[in-house]
């Protein structure tokens, strides 16, 4: 088991338009979370200052801005990155792609994007995949590690193949995670969902959640009852 304190399992989804709601969000939420994951939208709308005022609180991020380019771009990228204290970054991509990325990373954790947890086995054939979603989760990931990407971003169905068949040292990050112990759960715009429990259970090391907070009548009191979930999950590992 990896020593992962209990308030760095969740990585609350800071989804959100404006930067000061964000930052709102740190604030009212770091008391019991300390990872913050900033994607495409709040980046956009409020740049490195977001990524700072997380930082600076001495919090984590994960920077989700799953880069998928030419390798020259996403080399220079990724170089953009050092120093300013991210601890995940996403990339998409091939194998000269995630060689760019692992050239760049320093200290930062590289995790490589397998398949979006918004879709499901007809996706899959639309896009004229023959195999099945897990299938090419593992070619994926195998692929990545191999060529040092330190964990993969992976819903939770494909968590337990991933650690049977590649093992324990490297992190899965688990979105589409709903809280609940049923299974009648929303799911959003999501399709491959799991509880926290579920996920932690099957292999995951952090799950990353953020509407079911922050639609929540009280965030913190949704937070708690997920972290004990996550402890339930651990405990019976």
């Amino acid at each position: 088991m990896k020593n992962i304190p209990l308030d760095e399992r969740i990585i609350f989804a800071l989804d959100f338009a404006d930067a000061r709601e964000a930052a709102q969000w740190v604030r009212k939420l770091d008391s019991r979370v300390k990872f913050f994951k900033v994607g495409l939208q709040l980046f956009l709308a409020g740049g490195w200052p977001v990524v700072d005022d997380i930082v600076d609180r001495g919090n984590k991020v994960m920077l989700d801005l799953k880069f998928f380019d030419i390798p020259e771009t996403v080399h220079l990228a990724v170089r953009q990155l050092k120093d300013r204290g991210v601890t995940f970054m996403t990339i998409h991509g091939n194998e000269p792609i995630i060689r760019a990325a692992v050239a760049e990373k320093s200290r930062m954790k590289v995790l490589a994007v397998t398949v979006l947890t918004s879709f499901d086995e007809s996706d899959m054939v639309e896009m004229g995949f023959t195999g099945s979603v897990r299938d090419l989760v593992l070619i994926r990931s195998r692929k990545a590690l191999e060529l040092g990407c330190d964990g993969v971003v992976s819903s939770a169905l494909e968590a337990g193949p991933l650690r049977d068949e590649l093992g324990p040292n490297f992190l899965v990050v688990t979105p589409g995670i709903r809280p609940g112990l049923n299974r009648d759960v929303e799911k959003d715009d999501q399709k491959r969902v799991a509880t926290a429990r579920d996920a932690i259970i099957s292999g995951a090391d952090h799950v990353v959640i953020g509407r079911p907070i922050s639609t929540s009548a009280d965030p913190l009191y949704t937070v708690g009852t997920i972290q004990e979930e996550i402890a339930m999950g651990l405990e019976a590992l």
